[in-house]
């Protein structure tokens, strides 16, 4: 699951206190286990072996750069939506032709940005974006692959606000148009149309949507390999999920036990196949830790108010999202032997755990179950590697938190904490502002 675990009662992120890194670098403050990262990369890849995939580490889900040079090294390519995360992938070193750019609305400068990196694949979710890019690329004089996203009209069973393969999807086209778009599009010299690339949603606890997807994929290829195209590459994209309680998710081997059959004779004539993995990866990888600030009552209501807030952590208040939260220095009798929103632990005391912000939303959880805490306390929020620094925001204007990597009994300050100074930095000073 993850290499954060308490010993006689106070937690540790592999072999180093986080009471310490707290204290020595503030909070709030966003903790990564190197290992935990390392563990689920090798893992994934090693479940899947077998297809040989190009795992695309999704950027959008955590983006530090020291975390993807980390991945880099162990060979993943990246996953980006965004010009600003493919300048995160170069600078991490990762080799532009391991790299998938997804998204619906990409702009010509990212496009060109892309072109000009020598980008591995786009991932095409349009008529008016396929023709754009090629024209693009045929004005540059470059060339580059293109995977037709499309919705193969499976339910993923997850969030309403994180499920893409559904025929209404914004994302990608139907089956049905499909075929249409490559006999339109198919022959470009320029953009070569040969893949398929699948994204059902996010997070996906069965294996059975991704069987059902793989399988419509398979049948449209042959379809059109049928009609002369050349497809060479699937890309089934990602989703898998992460273990917000404990043992909540399918293990990789659980979900290639299914998959790989499927897509080995694929892979056995010469087909090459793209996973885009990124919240299975990162989730369990991370904390967010926070102080307690205030213990409050309201009628027969007990509030556990943080320093940290929606501002730094959105998943609760955007996703009605379980994380669990508990102290980093509990009594024997509180140490969490799995987590769980209803913890067995006898002496718990339910309590809403909220932020700072000017938000009602602004809430973590609501009636939960916790030890005795008091002002000062220090809170672990798990699983929060994943859509948790990403999504951080300014908002009610609070700097956003640091981040440490933590590396066996190593400790390394991966992104300083921000100023005031820092959050009006990039803003226009008027000379007379009054004037206006």
């Amino acid at each position: 699951m993850d290499r954060f675990t308490y010993r006689d009662g106070q937690l540790y992120c592999e072999d180093v206190n986080l009471d310490t890194l707290a204290v020595e670098f503030g909070t709030p403050l966003y903790v990564y286990s190197q290992r935990t990262l390392e563990h689920h990369y090798d893992a994934l890849s090693a479940a899947f072996a077998d297809l040989n995939p190009l795992i695309c580490y999704s950027i959008k889900s955590c983006g530090n750069v020291n975390l993807l040079k980390v991945l880099a090294d162990r060979g993943s390519g990246m996953d980006v939506v965004s010009g600003g995360e493919l300048f995160r992938a170069i600078r991490a070193g990762v080799n532009p032709a391991k790299i998938v750019y997804a998204g619906v609305g990409k702009t010509d400068v990212e496009i060109k940005y892309a072109l000009g990196q020598g980008l591995g694949t786009f991932n095409i979710e349009s008529e008016a974006e396929f023709e754009n890019i090629a024209h693009i690329a045929h004005k540059m004089q470059a060339t580059a692959n293109a995977a037709l996203r499309i919705n193969p009209d499976v339910d993923p069973r997850t969030h309403a606000k994180t499920t893409t393969g559904k025929k209404e999807s914004k994302f990608g086209v139907d089956i049905e148009r499909a075929k249409r778009f490559f006999e339109r599009y198919g022959r470009d010299a320029h953009l070569k149309l040969n893949a398929i690339h699948l994204h059902i949603g996010s997070p996906v606890y069965s294996v059975d949507p991704y069987a059902d997807a793989i399988e419509k994929a398979l049948t449209l290829i042959d379809e059109l390999r049928g009609m002369g195209y050349e497809v060479n590459t699937i890309d089934i994209g990602g989703g898998f999920g992460a273990d917000y309680t404990t043992d909540q998710s399918p293990s990789y081997a659980t979900y290639a036990e299914q998959i790989v059959p499927m897509l080995r004779p694929f892979v056995e004539a010469g087909g090459k196949i793209i996973l885009e993995p990124g919240r299975t990866i990162a989730a369990n990888a991370g904390v967010l830790l926070s102080r307690v600030q205030y213990i409050k009552t309201g009628g027969a209501k007990k509030f556990v108010i943080l320093d940290t807030g929606m501002n730094h952590l959105i998943r609760p208040a955007m996703y009605e999202s379980f994380h669990f939260i508990w102290p980093t220095n509990v009594a024997p009798a509180h140490e969490p032997a799995a987590r769980l929103e209803a913890m067995p632990n006898e002496g718990l005391e339910p309590a809403d755990i909220v932020g700072p912000i000017c938000e009602t939303g602004d809430r973590f959880a609501k009636d939960r179950p916790l030890p005795p805490v008091a002002r000062g306390d220090l809170m672990a929020i798990f699983g929060a590697g994943a859509y948790g620094m990403v999504m951080a925001s300014n908002y009610n204007a609070m700097p956003r938190p640091a981040e440490v990597l933590v590396n066996g009994s190593e400790a390394h300050l991966i992104r300083r904490r921000e100023t005031y100074d820092d959050i009006i930095a990039a803003e226009v000073n008027l000379e007379s502002p009054a004037s206006l």
